[in-house]
């Protein structure tokens, strides 16, 4: 499988225990890897990612949008929203997905959604990260900057 810039996108393996990852922004493995790269990037697009889960949210598209965030290239999840170097100098490309589309996808197995419904976070406050990075996937709950 390839994406938008030629390269080979591996495959994503379903997510089976979405209980274990829910509370992502808690891991280590996150917190020491990726958390403070990941969350400087945001802080340059967070506005921008703010409007489009509102507008994903009012035009009736989802209650769960989700937004794909990867380094190299852009997964075959979502749409893409934002490339790297696009806005504001981020170095992150970002795709704008839907619940939805992870169990249509198998990447959320159709038993964890109401885990996954209940866990989510209110969208006016958190924005929904799928961080997909070499051998590192999980679903990241970073607070919006506040105005």
């Amino acid at each position: 499988m390839s994406c938008e810039t030629g390269q080979h996108v591996r495959f994503i393996p379903m997510i089976e225990d979405y209980q274990a990852i829910s509370n992502a922004p808690n891991s280590p493995d996150l917190n020491g890897k990726y958390l403070g790269i990941i969350s400087s990037d945001f802080a340059l697009v967070s506005d921008f990612l703010k409007e489009a889960s509102y507008q994903i949210r009012t035009r009736g598209f989802s209650k769960y949008p989700v937004f794909t965030v990867c380094r190299e290239f852009v997964p075959p999840v979502g749409q893409k929203l934002i490339g790297a170097g696009e806005l504001n100098g981020n170095s992150w490309n970002y795709a704008a997905s839907v619940m939805e589309e992870f169990v249509q996808r198998e990447l959320i197995a159709p038993e964890n959604v109401e885990v996954f419904e209940t866990n989510y976070k209110d969208p006016d406050e958190f924005c929904c990260l799928f961080v997909f990075d070499a051998d590192f996937a999980s679903f990241v709950f970073i607070p919006f900057p506040e105005e």
